[in-house]
This record gives structure tokens, sequence and C-alpha cells, in this order.
């Protein structure tokens, strides 16, 4: 049993995070850190923890004790800036679920996160984790952005068939994608009864996709009346490949990626929960164009169920070691 740390296990991605950790087999949890939260039972956090083993899980602690922990997997659920400001624990696997390592570039973060990195030299030491796309390695992971995550599932294994230039993504996300603090945006008189983009033409995910892809896209997200899911929706043109062909054969052995058959479409009632994703593809009959969707869920495949992916693909399990894939949900 390799023993875990969650940093900021408060958090939507920290709940969801806590949660896999204690229904995996291999994985024990030994430190439960929030600085809100701390010197508190985990009940305090959700009282369906008590279905899970009351006893066995531990009071918070704060952030920093429980970095400090010196557990064998460290995973942190924290803002950007907050991420970035750490000094990585001395030794074990540790899992960044926010965007302050997925850069080499320090620069990126003036520019599209709105801080200046405070530790740019430790960028290089980060791995960039998608297990389909990119294997993380060593023992510090970069876990990619929701929104990255999906575009990336449906482009990449077809960005070397397309025309670079033109690509547009128009993606949609559950208002959780948003974090847990409260802003005037994610209020229910914002969000009920309406869809809106946001964060129109400078979104911090859009150089993740496009440091992945090599090469930019137009990318529009939006804000779904919705807690959970996500869905993407990518138009590009084929250079002559079938790239339906060319994304079912890449994703033939996965267990976590399905590409659905001709005519079907992605779905997020069938996402939302899990840590699976679908992938449609269809051609426009009036341009040529090929659509590629993606659909999942960002607390799922999106943040919590790819970190423990990652942390799988690390340790040598199977990755698919406690995930929630199983199942039909109603």
């Amino acid at each position: 049993m390799a023993t875990v740390a969650i940093v900021g296990a408060s958090g939507y991605a920290g709940q969801e995070t806590l949660d896999r950790v204690l229904a995996h087999p291999a994985l024990e949890l030994y430190a439960l850190g929030s600085d809100s939260l701390a010197g508190e039972p985990a009940g305090t956090l959700d009282p369906r923890l008590s279905r899970n083993g009351w006893n066995r899980i531990p009071r918070f602690i704060t952030n920093e004790a429980a970095l400090a922990a010196g557990a064998d997997v460290t995973l942190v659920c924290l803002s950007h800036e907050e991420s970035a400001s750490l000094e990585e624990p001395a030794r074990g696997v540790v899992v960044d679920l926010s965007g302050a390592h997925r850069f080499l570039d320090p620069r990126v973060y003036d520019e599209w996160y709105g801080f200046a990195h405070p530790r740019p030299d430790a960028l290089s030491g980060w791995s960039y984790g998608l297990p389909e796309l990119s294997a993380p390695s060593g023992r510090l992971v970069a876990n990619p952005g929701c929104y990255a995550t999906a575009v990336l599932l449906a482009l990449a294994p077809i960005a070397s068939a397309v025309e670079p230039a033109g690509v547009v993504v128009d993606a949609k996300s559950g208002l959780t994608g948003a974090g847990r603090a409260l802003r005037a945006s994610s209020h229910a008189g914002a969000v009920l009864e309406n869809v809106a983009p946001y964060r129109v033409g400078t979104h911090q995910h859009a150089p993740e996709i496009a440091a992945q892809l090599g090469f930019p896209v137009t990318f529009v997200p939006h804000l779904l009346p919705v807690r959970r899911g996500l869905l993407a929706t990518c138009v590009v043109r084929s250079r002559g490949d079938d790239l339906r062909a060319v994304l079912e054969e890449h994703y033939a052995a996965s267990h976590v990626v399905d590409v659905l058959p001709e005519g079907v479409v992605p779905e997020l009632a069938r996402v939302q929960q899990t840590d699976g994703a679908e992938i449609g593809v269809f051609e426009d009959r009036s341009t040529g164009d090929t659509i590629v969707i993606c659909a999942l869920d960002n607390l799922g495949k999106g943040a919590a169920g790819q970190a423990i992916q990652n942390v799988n693909v690390l340790y040598g399990l199977d990755e698919t070691t406690g995930l929630r894939l199983a199942g039909v949900l109603v």
C-alpha cells in the first residue's frame, strides 16, 4: 500500500480525489490537508464520509503539514498560484492538479494566468501526465486541465493529419469546473436557465492545448447550468486521412477512452460521475470538415480520475485501478 497525502482536500477536485483514494485497493490515506478545516474531523467536509469508515479517515491538518507528511504520494489540489509557490516534498510521487507546472516556459504564467511564477527554475522537473497521449515520467507530474484533456483526447492522435490553420473548438463545462470559491459568475442567478461564454480568447487552457498539439486553435469555453460534465466540439479539416480510423486505432486498447460507433453522439449523462471519456466522429456534409466531439466529467477524467490514473502508471498498476468506469448510470 502506498500512503497518500491530499493537499487542498476541501475543494471540488480535492474531495473527488479523496473519494477515489478511499476506494483504491493500493492506496492508503495518510494525511488530509485543508487550511480552512484544519483540526476538524473528515465528516465536517461531507457527512457521507462516515460510510467509508469514519475511524480510518484522519482529521484535517494544514496544507503545509500535509505537504510535509512524508507520504509516498502527494496529490496537490490547490489554486494555480498557491501550487506554484509550494516547494515539492523531497520524496515520493507528487501530482499537481492545478496549472502551476504544465509549462516549461514561465512567461506563460505572466501572459495567461496573471502572475509571475515564483519558482521558474523548477518547471523543467515536471512531466505532463495525460496517459493516453503523454505518459507521466519521473516523480513530479502536472495533471492536465479539464478542457485541455477533452480537446487533446479528440485532436492529438490526428494532429499530423489535419490542417493546423482554422481549427475551432467550442467547449462547454459544468460550473464545478470553476472551483468552489464564490464568485458572481457562479451564483445561481447567473448560471441557471443560462449558457454563457467566458474568457473568450483568453482562457488559460488555450496555450496548454497549443503546447501539446504543436499549433494553436480557436478555443471558446462556455458555462453550462449543470454541476459537472464537459463537452468539446472540435472542427478540423483532414489532409486526406480517415480521421475516424486513426482515432479508433489509437484508442483500440483503451479502457478509459471510447470512440463511439458511427452516428452515436457523446453525452454528458453517460460520463458524469465517471473517469471515462467518449469521442464521436462526424463528417460535415456541407463543408467536408470533420467534427470530433469529446465528452468527459471535468472532475473525473478532467481532474481527480486522471490524477489517480497517473499514479497508477507511475506505480506500475493497471491504469484503471480505482477508477469509476463500469456501470450503466441513469
